[in-house]
């Protein structure tokens, strides 16, 4: 059986840094980012503390490379997906701790 995965966006409360991440569990992982597990992180120097963004796959393989994909993005481009999914790039926490 394989395992699914999320591709998610994180962001400030500026909404002036973002970052593309990975995971087979969504729910621990927004939890790290937000409790600063691990202090020296990207998402911890830049207080990336709000998941903007996300979506599932069943296939971890392809969260990855829709990862991937996202990453070679324009910032202009980012910001059109964020926005057409969540218009007021609201924090998406609890909506997600739910699953």
């Amino acid at each position: 059986m394989e395992k699914g995965g999320c591709v998610y966006m994180m962001t400030n409360t500026h909404k002036t840094t973002l970052y593309i991440g990975v995971t087979s569990d969504l729910v621990s992982r927004i939890r790290d980012h937000m409790s600063k597990k691990y202090k020296n992180s990207f998402t911890a120097k830049y207080n990336l503390h709000i998941c903007v963004y996300y979506e599932y796959y069943p296939r971890i393989e392809e969260a990855i490379e829709r990862e991937k994909e996202l990453k070679k993005w324009s910032r202009k481009k980012k910001n059109a997906l964020i926005k057409s999914q969540n218009p007021e790039w609201e924090n998406l926490w609890d909506e997600i701790k739910k699953w």
